[in-house]
């Protein structure tokens, strides 16, 4: 709309020092007659565009000139132009683009970024994000393959509301059509996304409130300790931060969780096993065992002496 461009052409002049009119009729899809005319228009609202002659001319807005800053300070501004263009990066969005060069024009120029914000994880199908955005917005469902925490493979279909980014990971919020109620579903364990053409009415959620803590039963809370070697710190920190530690000369550290039902919890012996033979658990002496089992069952994987 011709609103819209003459909005977005202010913006832009005033991030610029000089921007041409081939330039800009090329970024809009438009004659340069058409930019002229808009040129003009924008004069007469007010703002002081300068016509530069030469090789490099084109337009501006008059030195000086600057936009209001006083509804958001420059922290503000800075820090929502650092989520934003990492949004608009993953989802290729060109309204969030818009957004950024009209904050651009309240933020201290010439100032290095003190916060920076990566969306991005190679866990998810790089089609999967925008497929889902294309959903919620569009008010489309969408159809995928999902693989859930017990290895069954199925296929579903949900009406998305919302994409949720926690835990490292993407997450999308949704009306699942085959078990006819709400469901999340990690993205980097969806397979095949794909938007129907299948139209769902906006969904009149509740207000989210903090979901109860349920206690956890003190006599299924046991303590882990592990022995963790120097080649392996820097993978234990990152999964349990939370845990005691205490380092030895050596350079190892020993780590104490307390963990619910370290026997049941096949997370856990992910962790473990992920750090090699740089960790060894040292208590309970039950979860040293399962963990064996779990090395044993491994290497038979990759016992060829009887193929």
């Amino acid at each position: 709309m011709k609103l819209e461009r003459l909005v977005s052409i202010i913006y832009k002049l005033l991030n610029h020092e000089v921007l041409s009119a081939s330039t800009l009729a090329e970024e809009y899809q438009v004659s340069p007659r058409t930019i002229y005319r808009d040129i003009d228009v924008i004069c007469a609202a007010g703002f002081p565009v300068v016509s530069h002659q030469g090789m490099n001319g084109g337009y501006g807005i008059m030195d000086g000139y600057k936009m209001d800053k006083s509804l958001l300070g420059s922290y503000d501004v800075n820090a929502l132009i650092t989520v934003l263009n990492s949004l608009s990066t993953i989802f290729n969005d060109a309204r969030a683009q818009g957004t950024i060069e009209r904050l651009q024009t309240i933020s201290e120029q010439h100032t290095h970024p003190s916060l920076t914000v990566d969306l991005n994880t190679y866990r998810t199908d790089p089609d999967s994000l925008p497929h889902l955005r294309a959903g919620i917005m569009n008010y489309l469902a969408v159809q995928f393959d999902y693989i859930n925490s017990k290895n069954e493979r199925t296929t579903r279909e949900i009406e998305p509301v919302r994409l949720q980014f926690k835990y490292r990971s993407w997450y999308v919020y949704g009306y699942c059509r085959s078990r006819w109620d709400y469901r999340e579903f990690r993205l980097s364990r969806m397979l095949n996304v794909h938007l129907t053409n299948s139209h769902f009415p906006p969904h009149a959620l509740p207000s989210e409130e903090p979901s109860p803590t349920l206690p956890v039963p003190q006599d299924t809370v046991t303590d882990v300790v592990l022995r963790v070697y120097p080649e392996a710190l820097s993978g234990a920190l990152d999964h349990f931060q939370q845990a005691d530690k205490q380092f030895h000369k050596d350079g190892s550290m020993t780590m104490r969780l307390q963990i619910h039902d370290p026997l049941q919890a096949p997370w856990l012996w992910s962790l473990l096993l992920s750090l090699g033979s740089g960790a060894e658990v040292l208590e309970p002496v039950a979860l040293r065992n399962v963990l064996e089992t779990q090395l044993r069952n491994a290497l038979k994987r990759y016992d060829t002496r009887d193929v």
